[in-house]
């Protein structure tokens, strides 16, 4: 009976969704038909909040900020601007101070305007409410792809959610969906990681948790999200941000495109274009991606927007496009159905309403974009409720978010070696702590943290703890020294680092047991996080050579959005530990694991190089694996990573055995069942990721990878303990991409690995 009520309680709600999906369309067809030319193309239009803020010039505003009431009815009433994004002078708000400033946006627009359209506000929240003081600020992706945990993926956008609600913004850009695959790119710590079945996980996860499982974002809960960045973002040539890409159509479809087929599928509102430039076409200018790909094969529904300025880069950086105004009609023909302008919104808005005029820009592609925004305002109830109020989110900043943050953390931080069991350290024990990252709240949230790049943070984290502060507050600060020997430059360089005192650091290791070295980076993002050299940086590289001469243990600390090469130094490591950008409980996570409060049980999300040249990730050819019996006189050139993709390690030892499938061979759309049982061998509890792959033997179109990831787990076993986990294989998840973008499942044998377990299995006709 039980079953029964449930069953028709959940028909019910399906039908009124839908139902009221069909009510919100007849509503947007009705307001379409109100419509002037100008008020649709106003709706296309994003400025960023500077714009109407009381100041010098539209790229800053006074402080304390204060809406500038001619600015907002020229942009909201004359050129009827339909969103507003970022925040004032790259600087976070209170959620108070949100509040008014979202609602006098809102009252210009539904008060004002002829037609009430609310405006849709959005801003980069990708690891928190990043832009709002006391938000609660979770590791950054990268971090929550080494966790390998999908439940507290969800969760942490699910508070994130309700913060961005508090912060009266219902319009989340996030997350990001692209490979992390390229550890020269500056962005690769917003991804997931370099795995499409990865990406593809997590990603839903957190656009279920932002969204609602029914996505529901009309919910004051929930937000509507943003999949970044359509499509093939990180793949650059160069390793540097926005440059161009070359793209096969296979490998398009094969590793970039899973991620958000299956994000589309999940129900995500809106999307994002990617910046760069695929096989010579700007992807802002690609009607093949844009419209015949995301619009017309996936079916997408929602709403598509620029990125930062990009329509104009078609002009002024891309030069595909003679004018702006023939910018604007190459971008908007392609698919696109709003402008992230930022600041001259006139030109675009001007340009716009003339091409409609002369023909080049149909009214039918106008009323489609238009219908998509619609779409979205309609979704959040924005027409009903334009702003959310703090006062209605008791639970924001609170000690339950916090705890899920450092959950998150304490389950991403990952211990790469760890030689004669060196970690976990006893609490009695003599530290130095050393390296430029030891002491910094900046460095432990990465960019996006307050501000773009993140160099405002120390003004909002005085309550959290460093990883040195972590560690005094872990052993006493009697049993800690500190010399940071190398720190980071303050002239405006987002990365560079300077010497301090090496010779004080040196000193100072020869009184202590044991050294904790915290190296890394700096923050950065986009641009600015352009490298040349992927070492990590000579000035480090000294300190821990200088250091590990004094022959004290060395506990090497990684603090870095990307993995700079260490292999100059790594051998005289006695243990690697790396954090990634674990956010403002990475300090008191870190130190829980340093001695042994927490055992680690992260996995690395990408592939960790030891030399610059020999970036490939885990998925690779063959070819990149020929061995000395092949005749390869440079050894070097093999496959030879510093530290694998899924590698972490735990105080704790597995041991697998049982690797079986229920059936030796199985036909095209039938599935087959793997299961693997997991002991935990050693004397303590522990989490241990279970990584199924697949390799295909052989295949008749394109050469297979070596292997690839098909499925993952994370369980957690106390001493002694068992368990057997079960995973489905279909024929679908061995199929691949032939040279024409066409899905090829075909007949052959596949080998099923875990850990050092290995069957062999047969797709049979």
């Amino acid at each position: 009976m039980k079953i029964k009520t449930g069953l028709t309680a959940f028909i019910l709600l399906i039908s009124l969704f839908a139902f009221g999906q069909k009510n919100d369309e007849a509503k947007i067809e009705a307001l379409i038909k109100k419509m002037t030319l100008e008020e649709k193309v106003g709706q296309m239009a994003q400025i960023t909040l500077d714009v109407i803020g009381k100041g010098d010039n539209i790229y800053s505003s006074y402080e304390p900020l204060k809406l500038d009431p001619e600015a907002m009815k020229k942009a909201l009433v004359k050129y009827h601007i339909g969103s507003v994004l970022n925040t004032a002078n790259n600087r976070a708000l209170t959620p108070e101070k949100w509040h008014d400033i979202i609602s006098e946006i809102q009252k210009v627009a539904m008060k004002d305007t002829r037609l009430r359209i609310p405006v849709i506000y959005g801003v980069d929240e990708i690891h928190g409410a990043t832009y709002t003081v006391g938000a609660t600020m979770f590791p950054q992706q990268i971090a929550q792809g080494a966790s390998r945990n999908r439940e507290l993926v969800k969760q942490g956008a699910q508070i994130t959610a309700y913060e961005t609600r508090a912060s009266s913004i219902p319009w989340n850009f996030s997350p990001v969906l692209d490979l992390g695959m390229d550890p020269r790119f500056s962005r690769m710590w917003e991804s997931f990681g370099e795995d499409p079945y990865l990406v593809t996980e997590l990603g839903v996860q957190m656009i279920d948790g932002y969204e609602g499982d029914n996505n529901d974002v009309g919910n004051p809960e929930h937000i509507a999200s943003s999949l970044k960045h359509f499509l093939g973002y990180h793949a650059a040539i160069s390793g540097k941000d926005r440059t161009p890409s070359y793209i096969p159509e296979d490998v398009l479809r094969e590793y970039h495109l899973p991620s958000f087929k299956a994000a589309v599928e999940a129900g995500a509102h809106t999307i994002m274009v990617n910046s760069g430039i695929i096989n010579g076409v700007p992807v802002h200018a690609n009607y093949e991606l844009l419209t015949k790909l995301l619009k017309e094969e996936l079916g997408f529904k929602g709403l598509v927007v620029t990125d930062w300025a990009d329509i104009e880069n078609l002009h002024r950086r891309d030069r595909v496009a003679a004018t702006n105004k023939d910018a604007v009609m190459m971008a908007i023909n392609a698919g696109i159905d709003m402008s992230m302008i930022p600041y001259q919104y006139e030109p675009f808005c001007n340009d716009l309403i003339a091409l409609v005029k002369e023909g080049k820009v149909s009214m039918d592609r106008i009323d489609d974009a238009v219908r998509r925004v619609l779409r979205v305002k309609y979704a959040l109830n924005l027409f009903e409720k334009p702003t959310t109020n703090y006062k209605d989110y008791p639970k924001f900043g609170s000690e339950e978010f916090e705890k899920a943050a450092y959950t998150m953390a304490s389950e991403a931080i990952t211990l790469l070696k760890n030689d004669e069991n060196v970690l976990p350290l006893g609490k009695n024990t003599k530290v130095l702590v050393a390296g430029p990252n030891a002491n910094s709240m900046r460095t432990l949230n990465g960019a996006w943290t307050y501000s773009w790049q993140g160099e405002k943070t120390p003004e909002y984290t005085e309550q959290y703890n460093t990883i040195l502060e972590a560690i005094q507050g872990k052993v006493g600060k009697e049993n800690v020294s500190y010399a940071s020997g190398v720190s980071y430059k303050m002239d405006g360089k987002y990365y560079e680092d300077q010497v301090d005192d090496i010779d004080a650091a040196v000193e100072a290791a020869k009184s202590a047991d044991v050294v904790i070295l915290c190296l890394g980076e700096n923050t950065y993002t986009e641009k600015p996080g352009d490298l040349n050299d992927l070492y990590i940086s000579e000035n480090q590289t000294e300190l821990a050579n200088k250091l590990a001469e004094v022959g004290k243990p060395v506990i090497l600390v990684l603090n870095e959005g990307r993995p700079r090469v260490i292999s100059r130094f790594e051998r005289e490591m006695d243990a690697v530990v790396q954090t990634y950008l674990p956010g403002n409980f990475g300090g008191d996570a870190l130190a829980d694991i340093l001695f042994g409060d927490v055992n680690p049980s992260g996995k690395l999300p990408y592939t960790y190089p030891r030399y610059p040249n020999a970036t490939i990730s885990y998925i690779h050819k063959p070819s990149e694996e020929q061995k000395k019996a092949e005749g390869v006189y440079n050894y070097e050139a093999d496959y030879n990573p510093q530290f694998s993709f899924g590698y972490g390690l735990s105080y704790t030892t597995f041991e697998y055995s049982g690797l079986k499938a229920d059936k030796s061979s199985f036909k095209k759309g039938e599935a087959v069942k793997i299961s693997v049982t997991v002991k935990n061998t050693g004397k303590v509890a522990g989490k241990e990721v279970i990584h199924l792959f697949s390799s295909d033997l052989y295949a008749s179109h394109i050469t297979p990878d070596v292997k690839r990831l098909r499925g993952f787990e994370k369980i957690m076993l106390e001493p002694g303990q068992s368990k057997t986990v079960d995973f489905t294989l279909t024929s679908e998840d061995l199929s691949y991409f032939g040279k024409g973008g066409e899905k090829i499942t075909e007949a052959g044998d596949f080998e099923i690995m875990v850990a050092d377990k290995k069957i062999k299995i047969s797709l049979v006709e």
